[in-house]
């Protein structure tokens, strides 16, 4: 079965940024499938008209279900947000071991993970587009967050360098650098910081994203795009 409309994909889409792509998405015009490990992301596949896999990022046979179910379904992958959770937080030189390689696993080899496989089914139809949702720690390293800010960082360069490789194949990747989003609490300091005066909404992100993914962002592509409200400006 083939479907003349646009298919996205979207991880960890059962609520914050994840969920507000995929309504943004369905929006639009795409049909959906979302990943997620909480059992809601199938209330939310069921609003949008789309599918859903219980399951997590990190798991590689999850990702493999997302995108099978997808290529079965639809017969095309257009589009795909890479969005994951948030790495371990702590001192630079306490946080051991594990938390480092868990958060390479979660945030660099997850996108990686992702785009091995859906690159095969977007060169089959000409082109497509990946965002990899990533924060202004990438660009603005920060003691509060120092897994994120070091791996976020990386996959800014692996962006760079898929970009390079699949131009000719017509497929995209860029990387979205998220400020703070209100999901999460955040600390006074930093709110004072943003030259906007306030955090953001999960759906000012993903209007960006959205775009990212749209043909009117046909020649963007291996860029980091920042949307935090100005608070790293002076980089």
């Amino acid at each position: 079965m083939t479907s003349e409309r646009r298919v996205a994909l979207v991880t960890a889409a059962s609520r914050g940024i994840g969920a507000a792509c995929a309504r943004q998405l369905a929006a639009d015009g795409y049909d959906v499938g979302l990943l997620a490990r909480s059992p809601d992301v199938q209330v939310l596949a069921d609003e949008l008209g789309g599918f859903a896999v219980v399951g997590s990022v990190t798991a590689v046979s999850d990702l493999e279900r997302l995108v099978e179910e997808a290529t079965t379904r639809f017969g095309r992958i257009d589009a795909v947000i890479a969005n994951t959770g948030h790495p371990a937080k702590g001192d630079l030189l306490a946080l051991p071991d594990s938390a480092w390689t868990e958060g390479f696993e979660l945030i660099l080899l997850t996108a990686i993970r992702l785009a091995r496989l859906v690159t095969p089914a977007m060169e089959r139809q000409g082109g497509g587009a990946i965002v990899n949702i990533s924060s202004l720690w990438a660009v603005e390293p920060h003691l509060d967050a120092p897994v994120s800010a070091t791996v976020r960082a990386a996959l800014g360069n692996f962006t760079k360098l898929y970009a390079d490789r699949y131009a000719k194949a017509g497929i995209r990747m860029n990387c979205l650098l998220s400020g703070f989003v209100d999901t999460f609490p955040v600390a006074e300091h930093f709110r004072r910081s943003i030259p906007l005066g306030r955090v953001a909404e999960p759906a000012e992100v993903a209007r960006v994203a959205a775009f990212l993914l749209s043909p009117a962002a046909g020649y963007i592509t291996g860029q980091s795009v920042r949307v935090d409200g100005g608070l790293t400006r002076s980089i």
